[in-house]
């Protein structure tokens, strides 16, 4: 027991001795008082909401925002482990990847780095592949023309990585709200029914056993809302991160692209100026 149960039983203790005092000056029985002490059920601080909460008891406590809450819980895993599988270093960028990518562009197999590109799955290989399909297909299109459809691709895989672990964030927005309209609809609820109903002395048990419940709501809403918002920012930081490396890495590409660019371009010179010298 702690020091505050204490000093409140002390001096519950003490007020009644000062009833009983009152009372034998007055020639008065004393039932009253004893009964008020002896009928605080010390069972419902053991045991809330009547027993072990189950799955069972928090459906029926819950009310109707039970089921949205639990929706919610397994949406909130479900995307946890998700990220966890999807979001690393492998998916975005990989080094397989850009050891193949650095010597086909060195041997200016264009080709077969966009065969390459077609085989992976990785955020840098889907924009490798949409600037070598416009190199391609427009071969008399300038470097910077190029590079220009390259930041494109890069900045709508960003957007789709940033897109796809804010659901995880909007799940740990909303969970605490529904939890609170389900505390507002359980307590409209609770003081509709002591409406009609009389309780007499158990008036404050029942309500306090109606907000309680109701309070479940709030509670199960934060249970779901904080880890989420907790994973999501971990999953924000990594994604961030590995946004950075694949931009890096496109940086690379196009280093190594504007090199073969500016050789094919003085191949081109230098075959013009010998036909020129030759005529």
């Amino acid at each position: 027991m702690s020091r505050l149960s204490l000093l409140f039983l002390a001096v519950v203790l003490l007020g009644l001795q000062g009833m009983i005092g009152n009372a034998h000056a007055q020639q008065v029985t004393t039932p009253v008082p004893v009964a008020v002490v002896t009928t605080v059920p010390e069972a419902d601080a053991s045991k809330p909401f009547g027993g072990e909460l189950s799955f069972d008891t928090f459906i029926k406590q819950a009310g109707i925002m039970a089921w949205p809450l639990i929706g919610l819980s397994m949406i909130a895993f479900f995307l946890i482990v998700l990220y966890t599988l999807t979001v690393r270093q492998g998916s975005i960028v990989s080094d397989a990847f850009m050891n193949s990518a650095d010597a086909l562009i060195r041997k200016q197999d264009y080709l077969g780095l966009l065969a390459v590109c077609n085989r992976r799955n990785e955020c840098i290989a889907r924009i490798t592949a949409k600037t070598l399909d416009f190199a391609t297909r427009n071969p008399t299109a300038s470097f910077e023309e190029v590079k220009e459809v390259t930041e494109a691709e890069g900045n709508r895989q960003s957007s789709l990585l940033l897109s796809r672990i804010a659901y995880l964030g909007d799940v740990g927005a909303v969970a605490p709200m529904l939890g609170l309209l389900g505390t507002t609809i359980g307590m409209i609820t609770t003081f509709h029914e002591m409406t009609q109903k009389t309780y007499g002395a158990n008036g404050q048990l029942g309500l306090a056993q109606g907000v309680s419940e109701a309070l479940l709501c709030t509670a199960s809403g934060l249970v779901i809302g904080i880890p989420s918002l907790i994973f999501y920012s971990i999953f924000r930081g990594k994604t961030n991160r590995l946004i950075s490396e694949m931009e890096a890495a496109t940086t690379h590409l196009m280093a190594l692209l504007a090199v073969q660019y500016k050789r094919a371009a003085r191949a081109v010179a230098t075959r013009q100026s010998g036909s020129d010298t030759a005529m």
